[in-house]
């Protein structure tokens, strides 16, 4: 009895030691479970990045004439992307990448610079390359969180460093939410956000849309089943 609870307590042991030397693993194998039980279109618009794709649950109803799949899994920084990206890409030979994602890299430290975060999503950039040369990609840009108001510098000089990326890059586009989610005079809109000043809320998303609409490719929509 006692080497049987000897072992269950080493395997829970080593259980956390594997999901700690590999972060996110666990959401990363969700995906892979959804997707067995019930497999995702090929040709979709594919989110990817942290949880303000995560949180967006409807997203498919913002846009119901596409087809949505979201691999976003919250708190992720633009490394982990490129950690993952064999399990949350390549599986799904989309029509589109839409990637948000380097936000939670600033804040991760003072000491991460605005070229880090460039110089992580050339690499992401990169790899998607290696196996996609024609999708479409799009980054969004990192919003105006008020909870990180330290932070904004670093986020402005990575937009403009992403934004100029972009514009370089075959196929590949920058979608600029940080100016209008701000007020004319250039403070935050609060009531974009829900408690936390970090993630948002329906007239958050509401705005994301609206921007966002004229840039995703056009996708087949299944035919309904007749009743």
């Amino acid at each position: 009895m006692l080497n049987k609870k000897v072992f269950l307590l080493y395997a829970v042991l080593l259980s956390m030691l594997s999901a700690s030397a590999q972060p996110f693993i666990n959401e990363v194998k969700a995906f892979a479970k959804q997707d067995s039980i019930v497999k995702p279109p090929e040709g979709a618009i594919l989110l990817i990045g942290s949880s303000s794709f995560t949180k967006w649950k409807d997203v498919g109803d913002y846009f119901p004439d596409r087809i949505i799949v979201n691999r976003a899994f919250g708190g992720s920084r633009l490394t982990h992307l490129i950690d993952y990206v064999e399990q949350i890409v390549f599986p799904y030979n989309p029509a589109q990448i839409v990637i948000y994602c380097g936000e939670n890299d600033v804040a991760s430290s003072k000491t991460i610079t605005a070229d880090t975060v460039l110089n992580r999503f050339k690499r992401l950039h990169a790899l998607i390359r290696s196996r996609y040369p024609k999708v479409p990609i799009a980054f969004v840009s990192l919003k105006p969180s008020p909870v990180r108001v330290d932070f904004l510098v670093t986020v402005k000089e990575t937009n403009r460093l992403i934004r100029d990326f972009c514009k370089s890059s075959s196929k590949t586009k920058f979608i600029d939410v940080f100016g209008p989610m701000l007020n004319p005079d250039g403070s935050f809109m609060e009531e974009l956000f829900v408690s936390d000043r970090l993630h948002m809320n329906a007239k958050g998303y509401n705005i994301w849309k609206k921007i966002m609409e004229p840039y995703l490719v056009k996708t087949k929509v299944p035919a309904k089943k007749p009743d």
